[in-house]
């Protein structure tokens, strides 16, 4: 990766934009795409979208979620303690002991996740998990009116305090990884082609509201607005190389091992086997994940848009998914990159997707 693309990566990813309050993150995407891209925008539901190409070449959408699961504020307690609510799915057992920096309207605001120490908890008690209810966050005043002078209010987002980290041998840990690095890797792809060429108009768009996007978030309005001959998604998968993890459950994708190409009800078949051959003939490895019923990404929401939309997902093996540190390989995001593109490059105005 060009130390450049991994600097954008790295602002990126730093950037807070939990589901919903995705505006700073949004900002530093945008900010890249102008300086190679063409009709850099933002759209009413927080999507942001770049495009290259000929104009009425056939229309690419390359969707990667732009949000981050973060907490909300819903009571401040007398005493001026903060109680929160999940934005996406969190396991609270990771968040005991973290910092939060709440987005508030006066700024950022640091706190502390509380929770009773382990001397004063009962033996019965030591063996349940943690809920979210039972947490609880100390921003340092003394009661609730400090609270409110303090600027917070309910309703104010906030994430976990942790910025990105070089591990070494080519991987990093973030807390915004799932899934940044698909708006990162769609980004990217759109820069490579401004480069090299290609036939078809590709739009990336950085999408919004993925992580509560039970009814298709901001992938289901920008699709429907872009009209896309053919759709990519790129999201994060669970990456099976770490201790517990069931690889019966969920396949076989090791850090490392390349791209993840998915194949189930939501994808459509002939993008997955376009892909495949890609792969193969550029030799890019790559592993394969069955989605028999969903896939749980913007693809849910983007096959079924107008007349259906040709829509394959295409994944970066991740570590401890939704955790203050998910682990990728830049390897695996380089491959990634270098995959779409060459898929891009194979569309044609001809290209006929129905299966036969």
């Amino acid at each position: 990766m060009e130390d450049s693309s991994f600097e954008f990566l790295k602002k990126l990813l730093d950037a807070p934009g939990p589901s919903g309050f995705e505006t700073a993150a949004a900002r530093v995407w945008r900010a890249e795409a102008e300086t190679f891209a063409q009709n850099v925008r933002a759209d009413v539901g927080g999507n942001s979208l770049a495009s290259v190409g000929p104009q009425g070449g056939p229309r690419i959408m390359l969707a990667g979620h732009v949000d981050e699961i973060g907490v909300m504020i819903t009571h401040i307690d007398e005493e001026g303690f903060l109680y929160v609510d999940g934005i996406g799915g969190w396991d609270p057992q990771v968040l005991v002991g973290q910092r939060i920096r709440f987005l508030s309207r006066g700024g950022d605001i640091m706190g502390v996740v509380g929770k009773k120490p382990i001397h004063l908890i009962k033996p019965e008690e030591k063996e349940k998990a943690v809920k979210l209810s039972d947490l609880w966050v100390d921003i340092g005043v003394a009661d609730h009116d400090g609270a409110l002078r303090r600027g917070v209010r309910v309703g104010d987002p906030g994430i976990v305090d942790t910025r990105l980290v070089e591990l070494g041998s080519g991987l990093i840990a973030s807390r915004a990884v799932d899934n940044r690095v698909g708006a990162f890797v769609v980004l990217e792809v759109l820069r490579e082609l401004s480069r090299d060429g290609c036939a078809a108009e590709v739009t990336a768009v950085a999408t919004a509201q993925e992580e509560i996007g039970y009814q298709g978030g901001g992938a289901r309005t920008s699709a429907f607005t872009l009209d896309p001959a053919v759709a990519v998604v790129v999201d994060l998968t669970f990456a099976t190389d770490a201790p517990g993890v069931d690889k019966k459950q969920v396949g076989e994708h090791k850090l490392g091992s390349g791209p993840v190409l998915s194949r189930g009800s939501a994808i459509h078949p002939l993008m997955f086997e376009r892909f495949a051959e890609t792969a193969e003939k550029a030799n890019i490895p790559y592993t394969i994940q069955g989605s028999p019923r969903f896939t749980s990404t913007d693809a849910d929401a983007i096959y079924l848009q107008r007349g259906g939309v040709p829509t394959a997902v295409v994944s970066v093996p991740n570590r401890y998914m939704h955790s203050p540190n998910e682990v990728v390989s830049l390897d695996d995001i380089d491959a990634t990159i270098k995959l779409i593109a060459a898929f891009c490059r194979t569309i044609q105005a001809d290209d006929d997707f129905v299966p036969r």
